[in-house]
């Protein structure tokens, strides 16, 4: 059984059934299926091999999902191209996997000018000939070819890690993508006639849930580009059970005036994913939103759902830091430098197998034996498990923080900088020192309104901490870098915080 089957299966028990809601649009199962069986059959009609690359760069759109689909549906692997990264990467997205089709939208088609693969614009309604839509009327009525590919063949090639050196393409196999279909319906208990809001990229996190929903005759409700305001008037007013959202964007919700305006009873699952959430936030995020915040840990390597925590256990304080348990076909430990897996409350590497892990990277042998060792991912994240399983991230590997001796995890400190009341958003990162080897720092990002100072903030953490931990320094920020999908980019701190050092040091 391939990921396409899942849905194959769905328009045929629930046809009239609403598939996708999109700025007043509303596709039933049945008309989504015509759409993406006629343009699969047209995209295998411009190229015939199976397994073939297809990129997708388009912003969240009905025509982005018949497309996604159709690819899936064609045999093909998908290639996403976020719209919001710069030209460059994807351009170098394209000539890596040597994709012979990519489907653009207008607003995003200059971005991959000069790229060499046949264009497909994502255009239901056009006439011109190399549209979607004219692809689905000259196909219409006809199934694309059927694959028989192993289901160790690839699906997808996300890549991850593209912002310095070689990018790494993650080949996604078809046996992860079928078990994250079936971990996330069992984690959340989907159903039919349950809601989806999609207010993240399809291009990434928001994928993982999209053939869950509609494998149990669910709604996917598509935003395009959402403003918070628009988001929480969707959470409050659009009966959604789930939706999955980056932490910054829980931060941006709660800060809105309206957010206490609604009860948001049929909100069952709101599940944080694509970084940690601090203690105090998700406190806050449960009295205005009710019990359904959750969470979950994995890696584009391990598709979003290693381990998750539901809105029951994470009702309980002490499992505010933890990012819940392994998940049914997952097996989750922690290692030790040495290759054993550690005992519980031993911090050590996060590892993971079973078969929601990639196959290898694109091309890069080396990359992929460093990554996957004796049938473990090695994530290259630190952690600790307790006796009773849960997980707890102390961060990235390469972000802890070795001062005068001393190992510091920032999400500790983190942690404590996000119980001050003035605080929105907050980032710990070391720089190399003379004295100490490496030096903790921090950013912040301040409540509108609020005037407290760095001096305060260090003896706010100096008291709960102590001297070791404690920053060096604070640098007040209107907003914490972060990449198109919210996740936060601490080396750009770090490297802004030298390049002033540099300076002063040049000034002075």
């Amino acid at each position: 059984m391939y990921p396409i089957h899942f849905f194959d299966r769905a328009a045929r028990l629930w046809p009239d059934h609403v598939a996708v809601e999109c700025g007043g649009e509303r596709v039933t199962y049945s008309d989504l299926q015509d759409r993406v069986q006629a343009l699969a059959t047209g995209l295998q009609a411009i190229d015939p091999e199976f397994g073939s690359r297809v990129g997708i760069c388009c912003y969240n759109t009905v025509e982005h999902l018949v497309a996604w689909l159709a690819v899936l549906a064609a045999g093909k692997v998908w290639v996403p191209l976020q719209p919001m990264n710069a030209q460059e990467e994807l351009l170098r997205s394209v000539e890596l996997t040597r994709a012979s089709i990519v489907i653009v939208q207008p607003e995003t088609a200059q971005k991959l000018s000069g790229a060499q693969a046949q264009f497909v614009m994502a255009d239901a309604r056009s006439d011109k000939a190399d549209t979607t839509a004219a692809l689905c009327r000259t196909y219409a009525g006809q199934s694309p070819e059927a694959g028989h590919l192993p289901l160790s063949a690839t699906q997808a090639i996300k890549f991850t890690g593209g912002t310095t050196g070689r990018p790494k393409g993650v080949m996604q196999p078809y046996r992860a993508w079928n078990t994250n279909i079936a971990i996330q319906i069992a984690a959340w208990s989907l159903g039919e006639g349950q809601r989806y809001l999609a207010a993240a990229p399809i291009t990434h996190g928001t994928s993982t849930y999209i053939l869950p929903t509609l494998a149990t005759g669910g709604t996917l409700v598509l935003l395009d580009r959402p403003r918070p305001e628009e988001t929480l008037h969707f959470l409050q007013a659009e009966r959604i059970t789930t939706t999955f959202v980056p932490p910054t964007v829980l931060y941006m919700l709660m800060e809105l005036l309206t957010v206490r305006d609604a009860d948001y009873a049929h909100l069952k699952n709101l599940i944080y994913g694509a970084g940690p959430m601090r203690p105090e936030a998700i406190g806050r995020a449960q009295e205005i939103f009710g019990p359904c915040l959750a969470s979950t840990y994995g890696q584009t390597e391990a598709p979003q759902i290693a381990t998750m925590i539901s809105a029951r256990e994470l009702a309980d304080p002490e499992k505010r830091t933890s990012v819940g348990r392994e998940t049914l076909l997952s097996r989750v430990e922690m290692m030790g430098p040495d290759g054993q897996i550690l005992p519980p409350g031993e911090t050590g590497e996060i590892v993971i197998r079973g078969d929601l892990l990639m196959t290898g990277y694109w091309d890069q042998p080396e990359a992929t034996e460093k990554a996957l060792k004796d049938g473990w991912l090695h994530t290259g994240d630190l952690g600790v498990k307790d006796e009773d399983g849960y997980v707890y991230i102390r961060g990235r590997a390469k972000e802890m923080i070795i001062t005068g001796g001393f190992n510091v995890y920032p999400a500790d400190v983190e942690t404590v900088m996000g119980e001050h009341p003035d605080i929105v958003d907050c980032a710990v990162f070391g720089v190399p020192d003379d004295k100490w080897g490496e030096a903790v720092h921090a950013a912040v990002q301040l409540r509108d309104g609020a005037r407290v100072t760095g001096a305060a903030i260090i003896a706010f953490v100096r008291e709960k901490l102590g001297p070791v931990k404690t920053p060096k320094s604070v640098r007040f920020m209107a907003d914490l870098p972060r990449n198109a999908i919210g996740k936060l980019q601490k080396s750009q701190l770090a490297e802004q915080h030298l390049a002033e050092m540099a300076v002063a040091v040049k000034e002075g």
